[in-house]
């Protein structure tokens, strides 16, 4: 079967375009909130505080997006969150325009975004189990990896063409016209009526519950959560001290945006190469792989090229998006579909619980320090943290189920070469 045989069932189809067009709106922000902020206050802490914002309320409310997306049609919450957020970008981008933005409004209305987001990210890994078969998941995983992936290089990319040409606010907007085209997406997908809750499952508390005793029961799920609690925290620091280095040392926003679009490019490779391999330890190997997404910052907390940066920035991406498949899968497959999306809300309120933190911190502790010593220690802890979750066995050990039955079947099917 082919890897893209999934792109013929039309719910999935309309799924892709979705999440393409607001993965290319969300990379394309990012760097233009920075340089609006820097343009206005040149305060590194101050993109710190907005990204923080739009952070905290994702972990706030993620466990509760879980149990929306479990109770309700998984599309119609994102088709919801969607709406919001094309309001509160659209507002953004009005006053960064007028000129007349103050950092409290930015972090009101990013507070808002990320609410939005905390609603739509659990329903995500959930629709795309309805949506498409268990023999295409994989396939459908790594597409929607290289999706994202390839939104981080055109993003930034078009995000700095806007930024040097007519400035940051038109990057703004056009993040919210591409909720926009998510939403329009979202609301033609058709999917069979879900079959009625238990009555106990209508209290959201016995629902967390139940969500927490399966993420809690296996040892991988939550240590691999803690890795990218960790990892996130630090690389949180690379997204507020990679533009203030770009800018006053190597030359300008350009330099920023052609780090991340090496990023992004380094993303596709990732993903592309998720899509086509298939691994037998997959745990053991995303986790392993990870370690280069330390070298993002590390790299730049030593170098005044940003060639050398954007070639660091690839290995941080192609890591990050070959993990990233591999992971889903690994979830799809072992939690039951009904409280995936409950122990995805873990998954994500896990992942993204210590980021505000690093947000936050960057900017006064590399005003105490330096930029480049904070970005070295960021980019160092992330090392020893990946490296530390490869010590527990149940990541360490873990086997996908289609290559445990492999030596019983490999005699009467074709399979598809491996890597370790």
């Amino acid at each position: 079967m082919s890897r893209f045989d999934v792109l013929r069932l039309p719910a999935f189809r309309l799924f892709f375009v979705a999440q393409l067009g607001s993965a290319l709106g969300d990379f394309m922000v990012a760097p233009a909130l920075a340089f609006a902020i820097l343009d206005r206050t040149g305060s590194p802490g101050d993109i710190g505080l907005v990204l923080a914002a739009r952070t905290i309320p994702v972990v706030l409310f993620m466990l509760l997006g879980g149990v929306v997306a479990d109770r309700w049609p998984r599309h119609r919450v994102m088709f919801g969150a969607d709406a919001v957020r094309v309001v509160s970008q659209g507002i953004t981008a009005a006053l960064v325009l007028s000129g007349d933005a103050r950092i409290w409004q930015l972090m009101a209305l990013q507070a808002v975004h990320g609410t939005a987001s905390a609603l739509f990210t659990p329903a995500v890994t959930g629709l795309v189990g309805q949506v498409v078969d268990a023999e295409r998941r994989h396939s459908a995983n790594a597409l929607r990896s290289m999706t994202h992936s390839a939104a981080m290089i055109t993003g930034p990319l078009l995000s700095t063409l806007l930024i040097v040409t007519v400035g940051s606010g038109w990057a703004i907007a056009a993040d919210a016209a591409t909720f926009a085209v998510s939403a329009f997406c979202l609301a033609r997908i058709h999917l069979p009526p879900t079959p009625a809750r238990p009555t106990d499952a209508r209290n959201m508390l016995v629902e967390l519950k139940l969500g927490w005793r399966e993420f809690r029961s296996r040892t991988w799920v939550w240590s691999v959560i803690l890795m990218a609690s960790l990892t996130n925290m630090m690389y949180a620091v690379f997204t507020v001290l990679g533009p203030v280095l770009s800018k006053r040392e190597l030359g300008s926003p350009g330099a920023w945006g052609a780090i991340l679009a090496a990023f992004g490019l380094g993303a596709v490779t990732g993903s592309a190469s998720a899509l086509w391999l298939r691994v037998r330890h997959p745990l053991r190997t995303g986790v392993l792989s990870l370690t280069l997404f330390a070298a993002p910052p590390l790299v730049m907390s030593a170098t005044d090229s940003a060639v050398i940066a954007g070639a660091a920035a690839f290995l941080g991406g192609m890591a990050l998006m070959f993990f990233n498949p591999l992971w889903e899968t690994t979830l799809q497959k072992e939690i039951p579909g009904d409280k995936l999306s409950r122990v995805s809300a873990y998954e994500w309120f896990g992942s993204y619980a210590a980021q505000p933190v690093g947000l936050a911190l960057a900017g006064p502790v590399a005003a105490a320090t330096s930029v480049r010593f904070t970005l070295f220690a960021a980019g160092a802890t992330q090392l020893v943290v990946c490296l530390a979750t490869l010590a527990g066995r149940d990541v360490r050990a873990y086997r996908a189920a289609d290559h445990q039955a492999e030596g019983a079947d490999h005699q009467t099917e074709g399979r598809e070469r491996t890597t370790q």
